[in-house]
């Protein structure tokens, strides 16, 4: 008997509490100093304080600031290659290399020749950030279109519906798993690179904290600093979770509904 969504969350959180428990008493035990591995107690309350204090709040707010400018530039950049690409195979054959060879080189590679190009603060983030968020969903744009049922697209040639329309009206609704898929790929890896760019040139940021309390060897900060992170990385992702139910309910395409998703005539054959 497989359990029930509730239940499934139920064990997850008791394998949660487990894990921290066992995770406390090996500290307790061993007597292990909280600069090499802290008490989750330890990390539970610096990340208390520092919300209390409002020390965290900038730094939440300047992630999440080049996080969402990063995400929205490079899916929509990404989408709309993704569209192009998989309109025009000529563009494909002459693009594709370019954009697989801009996304094999290593993104720390690129993160201090951002900062000398463009200089420190938030600029090389979220620039970084759109480069690793343009590939998910370029590539899976052109998965999905180009994946389009044969029969219906035959039938909206029949109808005489125009490239564009067939684009709208059936290509990107039937793509759209495709195409929010590789959208749950770009959030968790659009939060990788907001981090890994303010480790090189940023003085806020959860990732300069991070890189702080390396510096002040305080572990315990550095612990809740990536609690901070782990949260929002979960949150953004069940958010796409849910924009991906609703929209795919939305743009509900089922195999009986060939016939009544035909598309409007073009003026042309009207």
């Amino acid at each position: 008997m497989n359990p029930t969504p509730m239940q499934a969350r139920l064990m997850a959180a008791a394998l949660f509490l487990v894990l921290l428990g066992l995770w406390e008493l090996v500290v307790r035990q061993w007597g292990l100093s909280a600069l090499v591995l802290p008490a989750p107690s330890a990390v539970v309350q610096a990340l208390w304080s520092g919300l209390a204090s409002g020390y965290f709040w900038p730094h939440v707010r300047a992630t999440l600031q080049a996080l969402f400018l990063g995400l929205a530039a490079g899916s929509i950049v990404g989408l709309l290659a993704g569209m192009a690409l998989a309109e025009s195979e000529l563009l494909e054959r002459v693009l594709k290399p370019y954009v697989v060879v801009s996304q094999v080189v290593p993104k720390l590679a690129l993160a201090p020749l951002f900062v000398l190009w463009f200089g420190f603060g938030m600029l090389p983030t979220v620039l970084i950030t759109a480069l690793i968020c343009f590939f998910p969903l370029m590539e899976n744009t052109l998965t999905g279109l180009r994946q389009t049922d044969a029969q219906r697209l035959q039938l909206f040639r029949m109808l005489g519906a125009t490239r564009l329309q067939t684009l709208l009206r059936l290509k990107l609704p039937m793509g759209l798993p495709a195409i929010l898929a590789g959208l749950r790929v770009a959030v968790v890896l659009a939060l990788v690179g907001v981090v890994v760019a303010e480790f090189m040139g940023s003085s806020q940021g959860l990732g300069a904290v991070v890189i702080a309390a390396q510096g002040m060897m305080d572990t315990t900060l550095m612990f809740a600093a990536l609690v901070l992170i782990a949260v929002i990385g979960l949150l953004l992702y069940q958010g796409c979770l849910l924009l991906e139910r609703r929209l795919l309910r939305a743009h509900a395409f089922p195999a009986s509904s060939l016939s009544a998703s035909s598309p409007p005539r073009s003026r042309g054959n009207s």
